[in-house]
């Protein structure tokens, strides 16, 4: 999975210049971000301060390894069963 080049803050204070009034093209141009990742942003992280922003991404990052452990574990133990199996 691809990262953002933009950081909590960064994003944060993107979306801020929205609500200050800034119209969405002036941001896109401004920033170098597609409307489509602004709208992104917006519909996932408004309301958010910097601070939240940052954990909500540590979150989603240590969820992201959580699940990958857990699926290396899966196998390792959907294969343990075969082999057990096998030898039974």
């Amino acid at each position: 999975m691809r990262t953002s080049k933009f950081s909590p803050q960064q994003i944060a204070k993107i979306l801020k210049e929205f609500d200050n009034g800034k119209s969405v093209v002036d941001i896109t141009r401004d920033h170098g971000v597609s409307s489509a990742a602004f709208y992104k942003w917006r519909s996932k992280y408004a309301g958010m301060n910097s601070k939240e922003l940052k954990r909500l991404k540590e979150l989603e990052e240590e969820n992201r390894k959580l699940k990958q452990m857990y699926a290396t574990l899966a196998l390792d133990h959907q294969m343990a069963k075969e082999i057990i199996e096998k030898k039974l």
